[in-house]
This record gives structure tokens, C-alpha cells and sequence, in this order.
């Protein structure tokens, strides 16, 4: 017979010559190792880890982490080893519970070590500084902006949140689990990207697609029905062909309105980094508005007043219920206000803000999770999502007279004496000085900024990307007064430092233009239609009596601020309620930058336009999923062909092979006990193989092994041919679908093929 069809002794009984035949499998479950799972549910925490790294500065929270993964691997590396010889049930009670001990004191000697007992052991006074850590790690997460600083209370709650997630993945793959533990990792490795509305992080993809493949190699080696023996160069080869497959085709889905339906098209936080979003190729509609105005009015969703030289950080004012209204009012009883009401509905947007008029005054249709932030007339939740609300808002439209903005001086900028002064580049200040110089009152001053930025530089999306100055920082904004070009965020923050050189408050809010009107109807209210690339910053500023005036800097979008005179050409009172549609500011009257209405040729921010949709990327996704299913199939069908080609050729080697693994892949009993001719007997006997045909195989592999060399060799394949017919057809379909698709024997080691027996 071949040597590769040689009986192999049975555990018990090497030396006697005793043999049993042993099938493709195992017949028991392989005892869980200490050392390796322990190390592979480590590594896997470090995975999810990494993309944190992204959104967090550098800090003690990640050596806190890395603390966590450490402490639960090496305690259940040290539970199990002591009680390696116990029940199993038993190492895993321990192990746990060494790992929830020794965890919770290397947390507390990291974040709060002088609060405890020899510094791991807590006390009450322990708890009160965790749950204070949690609180403020909260705030920073809820009202932040990435990367957020690494302060004591993110090190706490990521500490506390990896230690349960590496401790999970420790039991999970200790007790042969695969897609659990792989899945945790994804989510948790994804959180970032999926807040931040990142870009893919294709090298973490890439590492999680390995630690997935470790993590199925290490269950399946240990899984009853497992290979005894598997080629491991093949399974690598399919596993980084998923992977190269996955890569190259996840950047071509496409992403459109009509594929993600009314789910979350975009995600809003509290920050100025709102290129990504300009720069989407297929802006959304995120939300409708209905009113009875002639045009929409911007919506804010928070506003930002601290700036510390790199990024404004959003208002972090005390929160209310709705039943407590939205504030006192900043504006006098001397100044006309006109109230408005305002229907919003929430399509596509994720945000912890919800976009409202300003100043809004009361609100109907949202849950009471929505709190009041009364300092800028926002409504935040630390519970409830934006996408989906469907509310209406009254607000005030407050319109001061030229002559009463022009008496009042702008409320001087606010400082924290325990903060140090933030460097501000010289060129902020001096152009300040040099645009407003002829000004002779601060509205007046506003306005000459307002209108050098609109008149002397140029919207763009990508300049700021080009120059490398897209971002918020001082020097990004000295830059972009050098460059004089950029977009809104840049407009904004050079305005509000600009005037606050000048000894003006300022603060920039961040939220949406007025949406384009469309030809759908509310009863007597018309539909505008806002869309995503509709997200706009702009800057405010404080005047003491009429409350925060908004300016629109930014070249090329809406219309500049302005107040108008109380008594106009000819003796008349103007209507404030009425304001001319022009650009020059002393002759119109608002409260908020007015949006212009693009031409009737301009689609880009329609409602209605009907998208193309590229079939390409879906093609490509398809045509990559079949490839991936098929590769299996189309491996076997190579190897069997080669075969086949030998066969011809009178190679008894590759043929007596191939019905082997074909009999492998239909499920069929294969015992490496039996002789080829027992098995040609068998065949024929309860497959219903041609004997002709299957002894034409026997008797040329008996030829081969014992005949001398030069003996003659006769065409094989029909044969061969006749006999993979038959097999196939003793079986039901579903077992020759089974083999076609997922062949076993694809994960068996290569067999010799011609080697004869001594």
C-alpha cells in the first residue's frame, strides 16, 4: 500500500502493532492552555485599545489601560497554573475572581492610591473620587471636542471600561469562544471612528482581521470536531485573501441618501471641525423646517466661548428643565422683539444638541431628557439622541434700532485669573486695529470687519487643507489672515479673536444656514429642506441690553448683519419686522446672517434633486463577495484538475489521491487501515462504484508499488472520471453542495501521492 495510507498506532498501545482506523477529526476536546489564551486576549485588547489613541491625547489614561490588560492576563495566567490539576469550573471561578481583585487595586493605586488602604485596598473617600472622575470624564466626553485632554477622570473610566473588556475576552477566549470575542473587539475598537466620524484606520483593520484569524485558529484547534492535522498555509492564504478583498473593496460602498434610509446621516459634537462634513461629495438632508417666514432662520446647537490657543471648547453652563423656561432675557424692554414658532424635524442627524432658533423661549414635542443650557439658549442631553425629533420652538426675533446698537458699548472678555493668557499671534491684533482704526463706535467697528472679511478674502474648502492651517488653532488662524482664504470655521475664529483684541466678548456658535425652501406645504407653513453640507459656524458678540449679536464674516454666504436707522428717507418709521434684502448694513435690520437664496439652476442643496447612484462600488462588493465564496471551490477544482492531467499520463498516485479527498469532502468514512483493494470492495459494495472502473485504479496502484520501475502506464482519467461520478452521486445534494463549496479536504495536510510502502 502507500505509505501515506499506513495504519497509525492508537495512544496505548505503541508498541503491540494494535491499530484502529482514525478519522479526519478529533474525538475529544483538547484541555484549554494557560499561557496562550491569556496572551491572545490580551493582545485583543490592545487592539481596541488603539484607536483611543486617535481621540485622547497621550496621557496616564493609556498607561492605566495598558495596566488593566496586564493585570487581568497575568491573574489568569498565575489562577490557573496554581489549579491547573483542579476542576475546571473551579479555575474559572478563581481566575475571575483574581481577576475583579487584582484589577480593582492596580485601579485604585493608578487614579486614587493616597484615598486607600496601603493604596489598593478602597475606602469610602475612594468611591466619592471615582465617582467624581466619572462625572467630569463625562462631561469631557459629552461636550468635548477630539482629541480630548487626558485628565484623571478619562484615566479612571477608561481603566475601569478595559479591565471588564480585557477580563471579557479573557473568559470568552479561555472558553473556546471566536465571533464573541472577536466582535467585542470590533465594537469597542470602532467606537472612535464612529463618534468621530473618522477616517478607516486601515492598519487597525488589518491588525483586527488578524487577531479575528488567531482567535478562530485557537478555538478550532481545540474543538472536537477540529483536523488532526490542517494546512496551515492555506488557511493563512484565505484569510489574508478575505482581508485583501475586505480593503479593497470597503472604500467603494457607496454612501448616499438612499442607501442609508432615515438612520443617522451625519453626527454633530460640540466643535469646530466641521471640514470632513463640508467637504462629504453627497451632502444629505439631515432636517426639515416649516414656518410661515419667508425664510428659514439659522439653527445653533451650542456655542463655544473659551478659546486656550488650539481649540474652542463648547459652553459648559448648568442645565434646567424645559418646565423652567430658557432664562431671563438679555435684551431691555426697550428694544422691539417679534415672536416667531418654528416646526423642526430631525431626519438624519446624530447630535446630543438639538438645533434651535435663537433666542428660543419655549419648546413642545421633545422628551424631558432634553435639558435647558439657559446661558445660550440651547437643549442638551446626556441620554437622548437628536435623529428622529420632531418638535416646535418659539423664539423672538430681537431687532434693536441702528441709533440703540450704536449707544451701547460691547461687553468686555471675560478672564479667569488662575489661567494663563493664551499667545495670540501679533498679526490678529494689528489687523484688528488697522480695518477698524476709522471706526469710531464698537457696532460700527463690528461691521468695518464684518465687511473687509466678506470683501478681501474667498471661501474655500480646500485651501486650508492645501496650506496645511485646517484647524482652529492661533496659528492656524494668523495663517489663514496671511493666506486669506478658507471657510467658516475660519472666518469665525479669526472674527471672535479679532474682537476680542479689540476688548469685545465674543463666542462662536455652531449649527445650521437656513435651508432651501421646497414646493411642499404645512397648512399655511412652507417646508425648507437642510442638508448636510448646511453646517456653518459663526461668530457672536455681547452688547450689554439687547443681548448676543450674530456677524457673517464668511465670503460668499448669506448677508452681513445690519441695523437700520429708526427714521428713514422721508420722515417713515422703518419696520423691523420687514428688513430690505441688501447688503449694506445701514440699511438692514436682523438679528441672525441672512442666507442668500441660491439661483433657480443651483441643485446643490435642493431637497428634491434626484442623485445618480454609481453602480460600480456595488458591482465591485458583489462581484467580491462571490469571489470570496467561491475561492474554496475554485482552488479544488485546480487541484483536482491537475490530478486529472496526471491520471492521464498513468499516474495511479494522484488518482488513488483524489478519490481519497473526494470521499473526504462528500463526508464519506475514510479509514487509513484499508488497502486499496479493501476499499475499491467497499466502494462498489455500498456506493455502487463501477468495478470495472474503480479496479482499472486498484489494479494500477498496485502496480505502481510493487511492479519494477519501467513497467507501462495506461490512461487513468476515465476511469478516475467514472468513479468521482459515482461518489457524487451516492450522496444527497446538500453533502455535493457542501463539497463543492466548502471542500474538507482543503484543511487536511497534503497527502504523498506516490510513495511506495517498503
Amino acid at each position: 500500500m502507500f505509505r501515506s495510507e499506513q495504519p497509525r498506532r492508537t495512544r496505548g498501545a505503541r508498541g503491540s502493532g494494535a491499530s484502529t482506523p482514525i478519522t479526519w477529526h478529533r474525538d475529544e476536546t483538547v484541555p484549554p492552555k494557560i499561557v496562550a489564551p491569556a496572551v491572545l486576549a490580551a493582545v485583543a485588547g490592545f487592539v481596541a485599545m488603539w484607536p483611543f489613541t486617535s481621540v485622547i491625547e497621550p496621557g496616564a489614561w493609556s498607561f492605566t489601560v495598558i495596566g488593566m490588560i496586564l493585570a487581568v492576563a497575568l491573574s489568569s495566567m498565575a489562577a490557573r497554573a496554581l489549579l491547573r490539576r483542579r476542576a475546571e469550573w473551579v479555575s474559572d471561578v478563581v481566575a475571575l475572581a483574581a481577576q475583579l481583585v487584582v484589577t480593582t487595586a492596580v485601579l485604585v493605586q493608578l487614579v486614587a492610591g493616597d484615598t486607600a488602604f496601603f493604596g489598593i485596598f478602597p475606602t469610602p473617600v475612594t468611591v466619592e473620587v471615582f465617582a467624581s472622575l466619572t462625572a467630569s470624564a463625562w462631561q469631557e466626553v459629552a461636550y468635548g471636542a477630539a482629541p480630548l485632554a487626558a485628565t484623571s477622570g478619562l484615566a479612571a473610566t477608561m481603566g475601569f471600561g478595559f479591565a471588564l473588556v480585557a477580563i471579557l475576552l479573557d473568559q470568552l477566549v479561555v472558553h473556546r469562544a471566536a465571533v464573541l470575542p472577536a466582535v467585542l473587539t470590533g465594537i469597542v475598537g470602532a467606537v472612535p471612528m464612529i463618534i468621530t466620524l473618522g477616517d478607516a484606520n486601515l492598519v487597525w483593520f488589518v491588525l483586527l482581521a488578524i487577531v479575528t484569524l488567531l482567535l478562530f485558529r485557537s478555538a478550532s484547534r481545540r474543538h472536537p470536531l477540529s483536523p488532526l492535522r490542517s494546512s496551515t498555509t492555506l488557511a493563512a492564504g484565505i484569510g489574508v485573501a478575505a482581508v485583501v478583498t475586505t480593503l479593497a473593496i470597503a472604500p467603494g460602498l457607496p454612501l448616499a441618501a438612499g442607501l442609508t434610509g432615515t438612520g443617522a446621516g451625519i453626527a454633530v459634537d460640540a466643535s469646530l471641525r466641521l471640514g470632513d462634513d463640508l467637504r462629504q461629495p453627497n451632502p444629505v438632508e439631515v432636517l426639515t423646517v416649516a414656518t410661515k417666514a419667508e425664510t428659514a432662520p439659522y439653527l445653533r446647537l451650542t456655542t463655544l466661548s473659551h478659546f486656550n490657543g488650539q481649540v474652542w471648547e463648547p459652553d459648559r453652563g448648568g442645565l434646567q428643565s424645559q418646565t423652567e423656561g430658557f432664562g431671563d432675557p438679555d435684551w431691555g424692554d426697550d428694544i422691539t422683539t417679534t415672536e416667531t414658532t418654528t416646526s423642526v424635524r430631525i431626519l438624519r442627524m446624530s447630535s446630543a444638541w438639538l438645533p434651535v432658533p435663537y433666542p428660543a423661549t419655549s419648546i413642545q414635542g421633545v422628551p424631558r431628557a432634553w435639558r435647558v443650557m439657559p446661558e445660550n439658549r440651547t437643549l442638551v442631553s446626556r441620554s437622548a439622541d437628536a435623529v428622529g425629533a420632531d418638535y416646535t420652538v418659539s423664539s423672538l426675533r430681537v431687532n434693536p434700532t441702528l441709533e440703540q446698537i450704536r449707544a451701547v458699548d460691547a461687553a468686555q472678555p471675560e478672564t479667569d485669573p488662575d489661567e494663563e493668557p493664551v499667545e495670540i499671534p501679533s498679526i490678529v491684533g494689528d489687523l484688528a486695529v488697522e480695518v477698524t482704526g476709522a471706526e469710531s463706535t464698537d457696532y460700527d467697528r463690528l461691521i468695518a470687519l464684518q465687511s473687509w472679511f466678506r470683501n478681501e478674502f474667498t471661501y474655500s474648502l480646500d485651501t486650508p487643507v492645501d496650506e496645511g492651517f485646517d484647524g482652529t488653532g492661533a496659528e492656524a488662524v494668523a495663517r489663514f489672515l496671511e493666506v486669506r482664504s478658507g471657510y467658516c470655521v475660519h472666518f469665525a475664529g479669526a472674527f471672535a479673536l479679532m474682537a476680542e483684541s479689540l476688548g469685545m466678548q465674543t463666542r462662536i456658535v455652531v449649527g445650521y444656514l437656513p435651508g432651501s425652501m421646497t414646493q411642499e406645504k404645512r397648512g399655511d407653513e412652507s417646508i425648507f429642506s437642510v442638508t448636510s453640507d448646511r453646517l456653518h459656524s459663526w461668530p457672536e458678540v455681547l452688547f450689554p441690553g439687547i443681548g448676543w449679536v450674530p456677524f457673517e464674516p464668511t465670503a460668499s454666504l448669506g448677508v452681513p448683519t445690519g441695523f437700520r436707522a429708526e427714521t428713514v428717507a422721508g420722515g417713515t418709521t422703518g419696520d423691523p419686522s420687514t428688513p430690505e434684502q441688501t447688503t449694506a448694513p445701514q440699511t438692514e435690520q436682523t438679528t441672525a446672517p441672512q442666507a442668500e437664496r441660491p439661483d433657480a439652476g443651483d441643485n446643490s442643496g435642493a431637497a428634491g434633486t434626484l442623485r445618480q447612484v454609481d453602480p460600480t462600488p456595488v458591482l465591485l462588493v458583489a462581484l467580491g463577495v462571490v469571489v470570496l465564496l467561491l475561492l474554496p471551490a475554485l482552488i479544488r477544482r485546480l487541484v483536482r484538475a491537475r490530478r486529472m492531467d496526471r491520471a492521464r499520463h498513468g499516474d495511479a498516485g494522484a488518482a488513488w489521491t483524489e478519490v481519497h479527498e473526494t470521499l473526504v469532502d462528500l463526508g464519506l468514512p475514510v479509514s487509513d487501515a484499508d488497502t486499496p483493494r479493501v476499499r475499491a470492495a467497499t466502494l462498489v459494495r455500498e456506493r455502487s462504484v463501477d468495478a470495472a472502473a474503480i479496479g482499472r485504479l486498484t489494479t494500477a496502484v498496485e502496480r505502481a508499488t510493487y511492479a519494477r520501475s519501467g513497467a507501462g502506464a495506461d490512461d487513468l482519467a476515465a476511469a478516475l472520471t467514472d468513479v468521482l461520478r459515482a461518489l457524487r452521486q451516492s450522496v444527497d445534494r446538500p453533502a455535493r453542495l457542501r463539497a463543492l463549496l466548502l471542500p474538507r479536504s482543503l484543511f487536511l495536510a497534503r497527502r504523498p501521492e506516490v510513495v511506495a510502502s517498503a
